[in-house]
């Protein structure tokens, strides 16, 4: 049951963190560019994709957080999470990354995939 709230919780905060910090990223120049505006893609246009469409990973960057936190093999139930996704905008760093269990790593996806 507290796993079912936590992860009930972490959608909600996603929900109403994302878009707020979104918007103040996008915000955060304080001008535009002269010119048109291409069409608003869900994918980086300056990240790399592998042959299924999603972006790359950094496979040395996940080596080193697994190192750095102690798990240098992985943990059981867990998978290695962005906290801001590469989608978005998000550094592919140790700096961007936690263990995240599975379930909560599922209902944070869902939410992610609606978009930046």
């Amino acid at each position: 049951m507290a796993r079912k709230i936590r992860a009930a919780l972490l959608v909600l905060m996603l929900v109403f963190a994302l878009p707020v910090a979104s918007f103040a990223q996008h915000r955060g120049g304080g001008h535009h560019s002269s010119g048109s505006h291409r069409a608003t893609n869900k994918r980086s246009s300056s990240a790399s994709h592998n042959k299924h469409g999603r972006i790359k990973r950094s496979a040395v960057a996940k080596d080193q957080f697994m190192r750095e936190s102690g798990y240098p093999h992985g943990r059981k139930g867990y998978v290695v999470d962005h906290k801001v996704p590469l989608a978005c905008g998000g550094a592919d760093s140790p700096s961007n990354m936690q263990w995240q269990t599975k379930a909560e790593a599922k209902a944070k996806d869902k939410v992610e995939r609606k978009g930046c």
